[in-house]
């Protein structure tokens, strides 16, 4: 999987510069009709923010992923249920369906638990929604991986962590502006830029929608499916305003255990921690 996003790394480089260009070239020729919206296209020091955010995260992420892939061959070794056959290609449209319903599970759980949103706050802490955005990825990916470990029980670890990677792969491009709507067909089984600007949206009615990896399907099946209407307003309920790397990565941690230690008694505490973003007590 390292490999295969690292080799992905000169087109991601590529595509954000044409990107890029692009979003000048619009600005020279209708200037006046963007000056009101400061979070359009591209802000140096947010792209710059969200690079290092990338970068940081490939070189931090390797050690919690060694232990993923450990997970993985301990669960498939000694308590997978069966042995497919990987050479039959149904095999590996079976383990891609069920590595998409895993990450569904999975990021939904990172936007409603606060200890998984101390995390996942990182990818949506700009205000910017360009392809450097999709980038800007956590330091600190301590939940991250848990709901794929079942897949272990049913398919070989290198399969696992081809069809994930893919998976990250995939998502990349939808991190654009550039690209409005896709054929009917396509928007209705497939992720698509429309759809995670809704994700990235923090407006009230865009709020923890569309969790998609790649289809679509499991937000409409599980009603967390939100159709794109006005275009959304990017970034976090309340903006951290900084682009500081550091203050990035860590300042949803900082607050939740600052949260949690001025809390009276264990069960508010755990609230901070294991509740869903925003908790607060009753009382």
């Amino acid at each position: 999987m390292v490999n295969l996003l690292l080799a992905a790394v000169p087109g991601y480089t590529l595509l954000i510069v044409v990107e890029l260009l692009g979003f000048r070239r619009e600005r020279r020729e209708h200037r006046e009709a963007h000056t009101t919206d400061e979070h359009w296209g591209y802000e140096s020091q947010d792209t710059r923010t969200s690079l290092t955010m990338g970068l940081g995260s490939v070189i931090l992420d390797l050690g919690y992923k060694l232990l993923w892939v450990f997970a993985l061959a301990a669960i498939y070794d000694n308590l997978a249920f069966t042995e497919p056959d990987m050479g039959n290609w149904w095999n590996w449209i079976a383990v891609f369906l069920l590595v998409d319903f895993l990450y569904y599970w999975d990021h939904r759980f990172h936007h409603r638990v606060r200890i998984g949103w101390a995390s996942h706050v990182v990818h949506h802490s700009s205000q910017h929604y360009n392809l450097s955005t999709a980038l800007r990825q956590t330091w600190t990916p301590l939940t991250s991986h848990v709901f794929f470990l079942p897949a272990a029980f049913f398919f070989p670890p290198a399969a696992i962590i081809t069809v994930y990677g893919i998976n990250l792969l995939y998502q990349f491009w939808i991190h654009t502006e550039r690209i409005h709507r896709l054929p009917r067909w396509f928007e209705l089984v497939f992720n698509t830029p429309s759809h995670h600007r809704v994700h990235h949206g923090a407006d009230e009615d865009y709020l923890d929608k569309n969790y998609a990896g790649v289809l679509i399907i499991w937000d409409r099946v599980f009603g967390s499916f939100v159709d794109e209407r006005d275009r959304p307003r990017y970034g976090l309920t309340t903006n951290i305003e900084t682009f500081n790397p550091v203050r990035v990565a860590f300042h949803e941690w900082v607050q939740m255990f600052r949260d949690a230690a001025g809390a009276r008694g264990l069960r508010n505490k755990a609230g901070y921690i294991f509740g869903p973003p925003g908790w607060r007590p009753r009382d």
